[in-house]
């Protein structure tokens, strides 16, 4: 089963820039789409971004379209959320996971177990 590992949370001021990293170690990571996804306390895990195995399809939350860009680099098994312009209702864990393609990772179908995620809080 496809495991991916997320890093780069923490605390960060409202306005402020976080890049969170998920990598796998598992082989053919090119041919599968990740997606980051979130939970803030007491909701549901919603989706925030996804990215084809090629990485020529990109797709967002409305909640973060112009404030987060989601890339990779499949030479590093690698996939990045760059976050700018934080908010408050930003805070959350923050998960990643693959998926067969972008469409199934925005209605949160995914192939992946889930991580431990990675926390993100935004101070006002």
């Amino acid at each position: 089963q496809v495991q991916l590992v997320e890093s780069g949370g923490g605390l960060v001021q409202a306005g402020g820039s976080l890049r969170l990293s998920c990598a796998s170690s598992g082989r053919a990571f090119s041919s599968f789409a990740v997606g980051w996804f979130r939970q803030a306390p007491g909701k549901e895990r919603e989706f925030v971004a996804t990215i084809s195995g090629s990485g020529l399809i990109t797709g967002y939350a409305d909640s973060l379209k112009g404030r987060a860009t989601i890339s990779r680099d499949n030479a590093k098994n690698t996939v990045y959320l760059q976050m700018n312009n934080l908010k408050p209702e930003d805070t959350a864990d923050y998960y990643c996971n693959a998926g067969s393609s972008t469409y199934d990772l925005r209605n949160l179908r995914t192939i992946g177990s889930w991580g431990q995620g990675t926390q993100v809080t935004v101070a006002s």
